[in-house]
């Protein structure tokens, strides 16, 4: 299955924990496409950020059910993945 780099990675994610990550370990979350594996997912980063990935690891998160009165919906489940980068590179998201 080919697909576009932007079609996989499709945001970064930045939470307190993935600040911890960047200052710490060099790491850096996304959200990306819950049908991307990880061989993707590190070509795709590689690819749009110029970067060396060292390591990509992943997590499906399932959807929250929501609801107000009488009707319950679920939101869709999404998948994150957290990608340790080489010594001295880096990625600016702003």
């Amino acid at each position: 299955m080919r697909t576009d780099a932007r079609e996989i990675v499709r945001r970064p994610l930045i939470t307190e924990k993935g600040t911890d990550l960047t200052t710490d370990n060099n790491g850096y979350t996304f959200l990306v496409a819950p049908h991307a594996n990880k061989i993707q997912i590190k070509k795709a980063i590689e690819d749009l950020f110029e970067v060396r990935v060292l390591k990509v690891r992943t997590m499906t998160r399932r959807g929250k059910v929501k609801g107000r009165g009488p009707r319950v919906f679920q939101r869709p489940d999404w998948k994150r993945a957290i990608v340790t980068l080489a010594e001295g590179d880096s990625v600016e998201f702003l």
